[in-house]
């Protein structure tokens, strides 16, 4: 699996959102598995993404098209922006009853 990670800033979190959800780059069309989206707790003008895909190649194709998204309808919207791909070597979800029992 491989996620391509993204950062920016927006003035707006609600308008940047209506952009987000409306998909114009279709991400489930481009191969994106699943998204998550975060900001830091003192920052409400940072977003960070993440978006999982199944092949290196699906990543960077979907890295291109952000990046040009950026560049130009939504370079309005998002400043500072930056991304990267990186590979998931391992992932474990833990079973907070069971580590409650532990304790």
């Amino acid at each position: 699996m491989y996620v391509l990670n993204f950062w920016h800033t927006v003035p707006d979190y609600t308008e940047w959102k209506k952009v987000f959800d409306s998909d114009p780059l279709g991400r489930e069309a481009s191969g994106v598995r699943r998204h998550t989206l975060t900001r830091p707790v003192d920052d409400e003008h940072t977003v960070i993404g993440a978006l999982a895909f199944d092949s290196l190649g699906e990543a960077e194709a979907f890295a291109i098209r952000l990046r040009e998204v950026w560049e130009g309808l939504g370079s309005g919207l998002v400043a500072d922006a930056g991304s990267r791909i990186s590979e998931v070597l391992e992932e474990k979800v833990f079973d907070r009853e069971t580590e409650r029992k532990a304790a």
